[in-house]
């Protein structure tokens, strides 16, 4: 096990930083460095010995953001096997399909048990095992008998850069959602780009606020942190929660957090209404997963007193592709996405030529953070491979200072009678409006245009406003082709588990509405 392997990483830290604080639950307990790693070996000699899992299988995860999810979920890595982790909140027909199509042979939860997901299991004939830990000093249990050769049978596992280690699928922009597989190496090389980009070092520490099923979460907020010597909590409730997040930041020391624009949003409203009499000194806010509206992070930086850095990801590359820099390494730009980071990044045409900066064309990546395909998908990976890049799906540019700039997903990109509108930009005017806290433009089918621009807002709180206000402050901020030709005024959005928001879908729920 080396640096080229996620394993080795986390191993090295447990020697060099055996007493740091590795993880806590929040008013629980905390276990360190070194104890974790004991945990993650105990439960990966259980899995191969008393489980039966073997190098190459898929073990199902569904939890909340726990500490037997870590443990579980390292383990698996750990005895070889490639972890799959899935959204509590699945149906059971959801968690048939995700078992079915990542070949998982068994499945993973908490003492509880999920209903849903031990039915699917059940159907396709894939074993249930729990897991839990009742306090730092206690051994795990899983609810499997022990073998006789259990002691230490992961001892004599060697990790390798090419173990497949995680599978997930895409969100699922424009189709069936697309598993992806990513090996030891990918995540190795994603941990070390986001820990050299914002500086992570043992002396930090973070609140976990995203799902851990998800990439952003895993990978920036927990995995990073464990890999750079740093310490993580985990909210007491196993999900996040506004009425505990700065209680938490300040009684843990945090010096940074990561969220989804959505979570932001909610962080900022809670200030309004509910202000700490003191926030932490943040070294830096991170902003990940959808665009962050320039006025958003105005609102941030002056809320909390921190940089906000605004990130561009996606689970083929492992989560991080660039970011904004730390203060002292250059300026965040409000309204891009930074720079790339541990990889090559290039702006393409269409015949798969590089483009000079302030053209725009598709975002393409290639680096060792980067998945080597699809599963059991010849047509996702002919399309998404071309001319040696990964093709992203999103168009950009580069600023002549080496910043990306996104526009937009190609498929979501409103075609009006041949003029092509970005929603991203029209979303930016739409929450500049002082009465609107969320604000969403899609794209619809029209007879006249081909297609045409609607959107949908919430407004702030104890605010009233109109479809006609909308649309007179689009007018006077936006070219008349990009102002929406009609406004739903809604109290909420249709989201993904990952608190995305997918167009497709919101366009889907208020055409139905309409």
């Amino acid at each position: 096990m080396d640096s080229d392997t996620l394993t080795g990483l986390l191993k090295k830290v447990a020697e060099k930083f055996p007493d740091r604080r590795a993880l806590s639950v929040s008013g629980k307990f905390d276990l360190t460095h070194s104890r974790l790693n004991d945990l993650i070996e105990r439960a990966a000699s259980r899995l191969v010995s008393s489980a039966g899992i073997k190098p190459g299988d898929v073990v199902a995860l569904t939890f909340p953001n726990t500490v037997e999810f870590v443990i579980m979920f390292l383990a698996v890595i750990r005895a070889r096997a490639t972890a799959a982790p899935l959204n509590a909140a699945y149906t059971a027909e959801e968690f048939e399909f995700y078992l079915s199509d990542s070949d998982s042979k068994l499945l993973l939860t908490a003492k509880e048990g999920n209903a849903p997901a031990q039915e699917a299991a059940s159907k396709l004939k894939i074993s249930h095992v729990t897991a839990t830990l009742l306090d730092a000093g206690s051994d795990l249990t899983l609810s499997v008998a022990d073998s006789d050769s259990v002691a230490d049978s992961a001892s004599g596992l060697v990790n390798s850069p090419d173990d497949p280690a995680l599978f997930l699928h895409t969100s699922g922009t424009t189709s069936r959602p697309k598993g992806v597989p990513l090996t030891q190496l990918n995540l190795a090389s994603s941990v070390k780009n986001i820990i050299s980009v914002y500086k992570l070092t043992e002396a930090d520490s973070t609140v976990i606020v995203l799902p851990l099923f998800h990439v952003h979460g895993l990978m920036a907020g927990l995995l990073s942190s464990l890999g750079a010597g740093a310490a993580v909590t985990l909210p007491a409730a196993g999900r996040f929660s506004a009425t505990t997040f700065w209680a938490d930041m300040k009684k843990y020391d945090a010096t940074w957090y990561t969220a989804v624009p959505t979570i932001h949003q909610i962080i900022l409203d809670r200030h309004a209404s509910q202000p700490e009499s003191e926030y932490p000194k943040l070294r830096f806010i991170r902003s990940c997963s959808a665009s962050l509206a320039p006025v958003i992070l105005s609102r941030l930086e002056e809320a909390f007193g921190a940089p906000v850095l605004e990130a561009y990801a996606m689970t083929e590359a492992t989560h991080l592709m660039s970011s904004n820099p730390l203060p002292e390494e250059g300026p965040h730009k409000p309204g891009s996405v930074g720079k790339p980071v541990g990889q090559e990044m290039a702006i393409l045409n269409e015949k798969g030529e590089i483009q000079e900066p302030n053209s725009k064309g598709e975002v393409c990546i290639r680096g060792p953070n980067v998945t080597k395909g699809y599963k059991n998908n010849p047509e996702a990976n002919k399309a998404g491979f071309e001319f040696g890049w990964f093709h992203t799906g999103d168009i950009g540019y580069f600023d002549s200072d080496g910043y990306l700039h996104l526009v937009g997903r190609i498929k979501e990109l409103i075609n009006r009678g041949g003029e092509k509108i970005s929603p991203i930009e029209v979303d930016s005017v739409l929450l500049t409006h002082p009465d609107v806290s969320q604000g969403v433009a899609f794209g619809v089918p029209d007879e006249k245009y081909g297609e045409e621009i609607n959107c949908a807002v919430i407004p702030r709180e104890g605010t009233t406003v109109t479809e006609e206000d909308i649309k007179t402050f689009c007018k006077k901020n936006l070219a008349a082709f990009k102002v929406p030709k009609r406004v739903f005024i809604t109290d909420n959005l249709p989201k993904t588990a990952s608190g995305k928001i997918q167009r497709r879908i919101v366009a889907q729920h208020f055409l139905e509405k309409a």
